[in-house]
Order: C-alpha cells, then structure tokens, then sequence
C-alpha cells in the first residue's frame, strides 16, 4: 500500500517542484522515498513519466557525434527546455574555466545516475560497460565531487538549553597490554556530553552491551551531579533494538533505566553523525588528545588516566563554540539545571540457569565461580552484572557470592600440592597440622621436609590422613619410634602402627628392680608363718 503523505507535505512537494529542485533533493529535504516523491509529482501534474530521474538514460552508441551532444535525461512536462536541476549543475560545471575533463561528454548522464543514488564506483562501472569508456575511476570520482558541490544541502546547528541533552556515543580507545603476556585488546570508549557547557564524562570498557552501556551513563550522571532531560545517540544495538525516528524500538532494560532516572531517550536519524555533531567532535578530540599514542597495562589505568584528563585538560579549556571555559560554563549555568539524583543506583543484572560442573564450579561469560560441592551435577541460578556474581538454588536461597572475574579466571582454585595459594603456604599448612596431631608428630614431620625437600609435602599430606583410621597416641608412639630408627617414609610409619606391639618394642626382663623382692624373702616369709 502506498504512503499518504500529509497535505502540507504534498504542498511541499508541488512548491518545491515548481522552484526547479530536483526530486531526489526534495526527498532529501522532506526527508521522503523518491519514488513517493515522483509519484506525487505525477498524481499533480508536475511532472509525467518522462521526467523521471530514478533510471538511468540510454547511453548512446551510435558514434561519437552522438556522445558529444547527449540529451537531457530530465525534461519538463510540455516543453523541451530542461528544468532546473541536474542540468542546471552540469551547466554550471561547463561554464567553469579550465580543460574540459573526459567525464564532460557524459556529465548528464552520470548526473542522471548519481540522482538514483548510485556509487561514482557503479557509475564508473556502467561507463565502461555501455559506451566503452576509456577514463581512470579517478577522474570519475573527481567529476562526482565537482557535481555533490554544486548542489550542497543545508546542515542546520542545533542548540539547546542548560540541562537540556546530553549526546553519548562510543569510540575506540588506547591499547591495553598485559605486562605479563604481552597480549593487547583496544577497549571501548563511552564518551558522555553535555550539550550546553560541553562537560563531559570517559569511561573505557571491553564490550558494548547494554550492561556496560548503562553502567557508564549511570556513572557520568553520578559524576555531573545529575540528569540530563533527554539523552542523544545514535542506534547502537545496546540501546535500540529497531531504529525507527517517529517510533523506536528501545532496548527493555535501557527504557526501565530512563524511566529510574527520568531522562527520555532520542536516539538520532541512521546515518546522519550531524545530529550529534558534539559528542563526535568530543570523541575526536579525546583521541587525539588523551589517547593518541598511548598504552595502559590494564583498564582501570585507562580509566584513571581519562578521569585525571577530564579534570585537567578538557574542563579547563576554552571551547572553541562557546568561547567559555567548560568547568565554568557548567559550574555556572548548567549543573543548577540538572535534574536530581535518584536515591539508589539502578539494579542492572543477567540471569540465567546453570549446569554445576563436577569440579564444582559454574560458567558465567567465560569465567568460572565455585558452588559448594552438594550441589555438583545439579543445577543452579546465577546473577551477574559488571561487580559481582550470585549464586542461587532452586529455592532463590543464596548459595554463593563472587566478585566479576575477566574471562578465563577461576574464583577459587587448588595449587601445586592439591591446596590453596603457593607451594610454601601449603608446606607451612601441612607441617602446622602434623604439629597439631603432637610433639613426635611435628618432630618426624620436619625431619621429613628437611631431607626430601618440596617432595616431602606428599608425605605429609599421608600422615595426616592416617590420623583419621588411627589414634593420636598410637600415631604419635609410631613416629616416635620411626624417629629412633631413622625411618622416614610413610610406609615406615605404617609397619609400626599395624604390628603388635610386643614385635614393635620387645621388652627386655630385669631380675633386679627396687620394687620387687628377692624370691628367698618371700620363702623367710613363708617360713615364719607356717
């Protein structure tokens, strides 16, 4: 079905018609389809068939003769004068001084293509392909110029009032490379200004989601001390699932994050940079300024050096619009026009089931976060956002808390011996709970690691072990004796607690002791008391 246009739309069309504008440079200034345009141009009379400029004139190649004189591709409806327009502009490039260019012989045709919308790359193309063109791309490209500036289209500059927008767009950011590895990723820089004193807020990051995304608004309106009224940007997929200018289509959290805040969102026109000149100026700016040339070992530098550039480069200078110091201008005129703060930050999070694994830990965005082991080979609830992780079971009771890891990283994880940290910690470990078992067991354990060194730390790891089969004093009695003999193996320690304790020390008889009697007392006795 076909557009209906407004009745002051249709005058548009039929007024600017009549002045000699071209259809494509009316649909551009109405911001219309040029087939609805033409088609309206013809429903009035304006214009019949032929005036047409959507196809392409038929290149002649009857001789040369022909090419030098081509027609018109646009003529007015009862006359065989051509309106104003495209030929207008190539009559105006012909009168120019200078040698007549190769492109001159076909200057309406490829007017005539170039009203279509094609490439000076297709032009080209076609040039060849119909007439044999024997031209450079180059010089095609130049005429294509030459003809974009003869008819230039007005860029109107927008102001606006204290408190009024704030414009946000992304840009690339300095390399971080990692001291230790050496690799290099190029964050992302959310770039947020304020339209009127053109303060403005950086802050770089990995990705572009709409998790990020919001988190460094909600930063840039804690930074400024408030809210902007509406928020400019572009169509960036973390903020506009469908780009539509009368009726966009928002991303659900980005509109639930307005509305927290009170700003309303409006985002730009596809393609068209101008309507948010200020913060792509400001982002040019910041790379050649704050960027240009540099490195950070990791993102919070990144972040650190943007923080420490804002306060003491850009604030202070003197804008090249507003001819005003931008801390000033804001200080001044438009912080006081900011809208408040809301009393808590908005709760931004993912959700989403997850498998626990049987090393017990849980995946979120390729990183790795430990549940307790009860809860191996079931199933879980994470929520996550760019600070923290929790973790949750089937009844929404918290089971697990983590910071947000970079991908890769493990919360928590067993080190070189089977423990947690470095080698010497868990030595230390292992040696400290042998003392605790008692003196010999300290004793034997320590003797151990002194003559086999790291390696000994699995001998450790055996004794304690056997203390859950075995008696303290029992354990401790057979390291006792493993210490007399020299004995410093674990299958030693072993030997000694499984055999008798008659083969373990065998007892040797005394026939003389204080305590006991000589056997002819005791036949006196026996004597006198018979």
């Amino acid at each position: 079905m076909a557009n209906v246009l407004k009745v002051q739309e249709q005058d548009s069309i039929t007024h600017l018609a009549a002045a000699g504008w071209s259809i494509r440079r009316i649909a551009r200034q109405l911001g219309l389809d040029r087939k609805t345009v033409r088609r309206y141009l013809l429903e009035s009379g304006s214009a019949t068939a032929d005036s047409s400029v959507s196809k392409s004139p038929p290149i002649s190649t009857a001789g040369s003769d022909a090419l030098a004189e081509p027609k018109s591709p646009i003529s007015t409806a009862g006359s065989g004068s051509p309106p104003e327009g495209v030929v207008t502009w190539v009559e105006a490039l012909r009168a120019e001084p200078g040698r007549p260019g190769r492109c001159d012989a076909y200057a309406e045709c490829i007017a005539a293509k170039l009203e279509t919308g094609l490439t000076a790359q297709r032009i080209f193309q076609d040039l060849v392909a119909e007439v044999g063109f024997n031209g450079s791309y180059e010089s095609v490209k130049r005429f294509v110029r030459r003809l974009r500036r003869a008819d230039p289209q007005r860029v109107w500059r927008v102001e606006v009032e204290p408190g009024e927008e704030a414009q946000v767009d992304f840009g690339t950011g300095a390399w971080v490379i990692d001291p230790a590895s050496g690799r290099r990723r190029r964050p992302w820089v959310l770039r947020v200004v304020l339209s009127f004193s053109r303060k403005a807020y950086s802050e770089a990051f990995f990705r572009q989601d709409t998790e990020h995304f919001i988190r460094g608004l909600e930063n840039a309106w804690r930074a400024f001390g408030g809210v902007a009224r509406t928020v400019n940007l572009d169509n960036l997929k973390a903020a506009v699932l469908h780009a539509d200018w009368a009726d966009p289509d928002l991303n659900p959290k980005l509109g639930a994050f307005a509305r927290h805040y009170g700003f309303a969102v409006l985002p730009c026109r596809p393609r068209t940079p101008e309507h948010k000149g200020k913060t792509e100026n400001g982002i040019g700016y910041l790379k050649k300024n704050a960027l240009h040339g540099r490195s950070f070992p990791s993102l919070a530098a990144h972040n650190e050096h943007l923080a420490v550039w804002e306060r003491t480069i850009a604030d202070p200078r003197i804008h090249g619009t507003t001819r005003q110091q931008v801390s000033a201008r804001f200080a001044t005129l438009e912080k006081a026009a900011l809208l408040p703060l809301p009393p808590s930050l908005f709760p931004v999070f993912h959700e989403a089931r997850r498998d626990v694994h049987r090393d017990s830990y849980v995946e979120v965005e390729r990183a790795y976060y430990a549940v307790p082991p009860e809860y191996i080979q079931r199933s879980v609830w994470a929520r996550w956002d760019t600070r923290e992780v929790r973790l949750f079971n089937e009844r929404w009771e918290q089971i697990g808390l983590h910071r947000r890891l970079e991908r890769g990283q493990f919360s928590e994880c067993l080190g070189l011996g089977g423990g947690r940290g470095p080698l010497d910690r868990q030595i230390a470990y292992w040696q400290a709970r042998a003392m605790a078992l008692g003196e010999p067991c300290g004793q034997w354990a320590a003797g151990v690691l002194e003559r086999k060194g790291p390696i000994g730390l699995r001998t450790l790891m055996g004794l304690i072990s056997l203390a859950d089969t075995h008696p303290f004093r029992a354990l401790n009695d057979a390291c006792q004796r493993a210490l007399a003999h020299g004995a410093w193996r674990l299958r030693d320690v072993r030997t000694l607690l499984e055999a008798s304790p008659a083969t373990q020390l065998p007892l040797a008889f005394q026939s003389h002791h204080p305590l006991i009697r000589n056997l002819a007392e005791y036949g006196l006795f026996i004597q006198n008391h018979a």
